[in-house]
């Protein structure tokens, strides 16, 4: 029997497996993944990509293309009872919800296959592809405990089977990643439980491409008439996605009580939307592309990971119903949460028990996002619910929700790399949360640069020095001070640099100074190490972007601010400029020292 090693196994090649991949791949850390499925989805599934997501490709340089080929949604409208029989539209509103600091203040929608082969191709960059068809037969983790905490050792043994040639494979590895699916093999194997039921919400769908009189085809649809709910979703190109509800007579067997496809159709599922649509027409041009039924289950798995080195991301821990859109968001979430994670335990540069944060962190967006979810679910299905909410709660709700539905207001809880204790210092960065993005100059040039664009998922922290105007005699001398801590040996530059501080910490100064009157050579070497590393608050040439940037975080000019920003974006402390120890705490808490 063939036998082989990896430090990271994949077993899942969705878009949760698919994220973490990629990340690993360009981290350049040895991943393998394999995938029962023999090709790649070609439609339908998930097809929603909410604004922090948009971020997040971005982060990877993979959002310009996901733009391109998605459609926009900008905005939602709402539809009620008419008194005159059918529905009408009750009132429009942004899809992202006002206030927000979302830097695509949009969500975008595209087939699942299409979002997988952007990731696809930027993995085949570094020459990793799919292992596929090939199932898990079976998964085995050592029980020595130094063999579980030696990071270079391999204590998961997984015996896989390439159904294409029909032989099996023995793969030792050190850490394995579950990202199979709501039915997670994974899961399952390892004896993780799901916690929650199932609703009793059932739901069709069809993907069709319209010829209809409906005017709200290419903006966010949420519809509640005498027929019952639906949702509407514009696709890429011209395609339209609508979610209907269903009665238990449609789908349900009456001998088992469970969903059974073959009892309706996408015609019956269309039909239904004709009656909720009315005095609308529906027809679909050409055939359906694509349908399915489901009924609306809302879970979390017990716990994320096993002995540190199994771990479940995904459908595989956490499920819900797609009305907010959040399945293929929050399942490329989790994984770029752990991908960075798991780089640095294997490169030496942080303990086995920075992968603990991993479940910390997101175990706890999922069960908020499952109670959102319930509410959301039933209130959308509330003629079943028995719900007495109107129209105006539903909307209410939406509203309200934006934040956290678009991904901009997840927030992570204080821990080893999450320390709070100076959110004074930039009021409106808040610890825990994304970087929120703002445009600033660059100082060499004058080119404006959204903060965002400076802070890529290379798994590096950024260190954000915030500076005052160092024309300022003062300012200059604390700036200058500053600069000497930094490059001082026990800084934690240096502390935690493993050899070359320029592969785990990327320096930015930015600085209140005017353009007229620095260059960026003023700066200290350590805030100054490139051109490009020195950005002013500022507006640019032609008064067109930039500047209100220390307003817009709530930093003082003059006392300034070191904001720390974890490699997946999110900030992990901020602190006064002269509160250095604070940092160089924060990185000694889960940092290995370099060794000399």
């Amino acid at each position: 029997m063939e036998e082989s090693r990896i430090d990271v196994l994949i077993i899942g090649a969705g878009p949760a497996g698919l994220m973490c991949a990629n990340a690993l791949a360009h981290a350049k850390i040895p991943v393998r993944v394999i995938d029962k499925r023999p090709g790649d989805i070609l439609a339908g599934q998930a097809d929603g990509i909410h604004a922090r997501t948009l971020e997040i490709l971005q982060s990877y340089g993979l959002a310009r293309r996901l733009i391109d080929e998605s459609a926009e949604i900008h905005r939602a409208a709402f539809y009620i009872p008419s008194p005159k029989g059918g529905i009408e539209r009750l009132r429009r509103m942004p899809a992202i919800t006002a206030p927000t600091t979302a830097r695509y203040p949009f969500t975008c929608t595209l087939h699942q296959g299409a979002i997988e082969a952007i990731f696809h191709d930027d993995m085949k960059t570094e020459g990793l592809g799919i292992d596929r068809p090939t199932i898990p037969v079976s998964i085995e983790v050592s029980d020595d405990q130094s063999e579980l905490a030696n990071p270079d050792a391999y204590p998961v043994k997984v015996v896989v089977q390439h159904l294409d040639r029909n032989d099996t494979e023995v793969i030792r590895a050190k850490f394995v990643l579950g990202s199979d699916g709501a039915h997670s093999w994974v899961r399952k194997a390892m004896n993780i439980g799901m916690e929650g039921d199932m609703s009793d919400f059932i739901w069709g769908v069809v993907d069709i491409n319209p010829d209809t009189d409906y005017p709200d085809i290419r903006n966010l649809a949420v519809i509640h008439s005498p027929e019952g709910s639906a949702l509407l979703i514009p696709r890429e190109g011209d395609l339209l996605r609508l979610y209907v509800q269903l009665a238990d007579a449609d789908v349900i067997d009456p001998q088992t009580g469970r969903l059974d496809k073959a009892r309706t159709s996408p015609q019956k599922v269309l039909e239904m939307a004709r009656r909720i649509l009315r005095p609308y027409r529906m027809d679909p041009i050409g055939e359906i592309r694509w349908w399915t039924t489901y009924i609306v289950g809302q879970r979390v798995a017990n716990r994320y990971s096993v002995k540190d080195r199994v771990f479940i991301a995904g459908d595989a821990c956490h499920t819900h119903s797609p009305k907010a859109g959040q399945g293929m968001n929050a399942s490329m979430a989790d994984t770029h949460n752990l991908a960075w994670k798991l780089a640095y335990v294997l490169r030496g540069w942080a303990d086995i028990s920075l992968l603990k944060t991993y479940e910390f962190e997101r175990r706890k967006f999922a069960v908020d996002l499952i109670n959102f979810d319930r509410q959301w679910a039933a209130l959308f299905s509330s003629g079943k619910a028995g719900l007495k909410g109107n129209d105006d709660t539903l909307h209410d709700m939406f509203r309200r929700n934006g934040q956290f539905t678009s991904g901009i207001g997840v927030r992570y809880d204080s821990s080893a790399i999450v320390h709070n204790a100076y959110q004074a210092a930039a009021t409106n960065l808040i610890v825990g949360e994304r970087m929120i993005p703002h445009v600033f100059i660059c100082a060499s040039d004058a080119r404006p640069v959204n903060i965002h664009d400076m802070l890529p998922a290379d798994t590096r922290f950024k260190v954000l020095v915030f500076v005052g105007d160092i024309t300022d005699e003062e300012v200059a001398a604390r700036v200058h001070s500053l600069g000497e801590k930094l490059s001082a040996p026990d800084s934690f530059l240096h502390r935690h640099g493993h050899g070359c501080t320029s592969a785990v910490f990327d320096v930015i100064c930015i600085s209140a100074c005017s353009k007229q009157d620095v260059d960026w050579t003023d700066f200290p070497k350590v805030m100054s190490s490139h051109w490009s590393k020195v950005l002013l608050d500022d507006e640019d040439m032609h008064g067109r972007s930039g500047g209100g940037g220390f307003a817009a975080y709530g930093i003082d000019p003059r006392l300034g601010a070191i904001v720390i920003v974890r490699p997946d974006g999110h900030v992990g402390i901020i602190a006064p400029c002269d509160r250095l120890e604070a940092v160089n705490e924060y990185f000694s808490a889960f940092m290995s020292i370099a060794v000399p």
